[in-house]
């Protein structure tokens, strides 16, 4: 028996020892323009996904699928998502194409037939990733207006959800809302020009290296 926990110890103290090499060497590349390799990308997915399964599986769904829930979710999807996630008729993004792990094409996928999971993931965010967690700003039930747009995006075409984001309010979510996303959250009839109060700034372009201006 000493033998055994003798021989436990020693291939602990081995593992403990080689993952501070490992570590202290910098030989792990963390740079966002670096993927993960195959085996370490497999591993990181799973654990996400069963990490939300398992925290999800208690959360009660409530009714979704109102127009009220579906305007409401598409102003607030405009204002704080789809930067990142894209939208149909939405070109790639700076940021979309710069953040690592990418963002899901939410207007592509086919993983909303989970809503309890959608909600966790919107409330409390994904750690290491571009993923915030909304949680601390929403009301629970402006979550759950966002997995109700969610599961209608995909079937939507660029002048649908346009029309929903027209027809929001624009970002509102119980309170504390800001203008960091990039959008003030005010939205005009479509076709008619903005009044003077949601004319937008003009917005300062900076010079890429390779010669292209973009302007946020």
């Amino acid at each position: 028996m000493k033998t055994v926990l003798a021989t436990l110890a020693l291939s602990t103290l081995a593992v403990a020892v080689g993952a501070a090499v490992v570590v202290y060497s910098g030989i792990i590349d963390v740079g966002a323009d670096s993927p993960h390799s195959a085996p370490l990308h497999t591993v990181l997915e799973a654990t996400r996904e069963r990490a939300v399964a398992v925290r999800a599986r208690d959360i009660e769904v409530p009714t979704l699928g109102s127009a009220e829930q579906i305007r409401s979710g598409a102003g607030n999807y405009a204002a704080m998502c789809v930067g990142c996630h894209l939208a149909p008729g939405v070109a790639p993004s700076e940021l979309s194409q710069g953040l690592y792990p990418a963002p899901p094409r939410l207007a592509e996928a086919s993983g909303h037939d989970n809503p309890a999971a959608s909600f966790w993931i919107i409330k409390h965010g994904i750690k290491s990733t571009g993923m915030p967690a909304w949680g601390r700003f929403m009301e629970d039930q402006y979550i759950w207006s966002l997995v109700a747009f969610l599961e209608q995006l995909p079937s939507l075409t660029p002048q649908e959800y346009q029309a929903l984001v027209n027809s929001s309010d624009g970002h509102q979510h119980g309170g504390g809302e800001d203008d960091t996303h990039g959008t003030s959250g005010a939205h005009h009839a479509e076709g008619a020009p903005p009044t003077e109060s949601q004319q937008p700034a003009q917005p300062e372009a900076h010079r890429h290296a390779d010669g292209s201006d973009h302007a946020h």
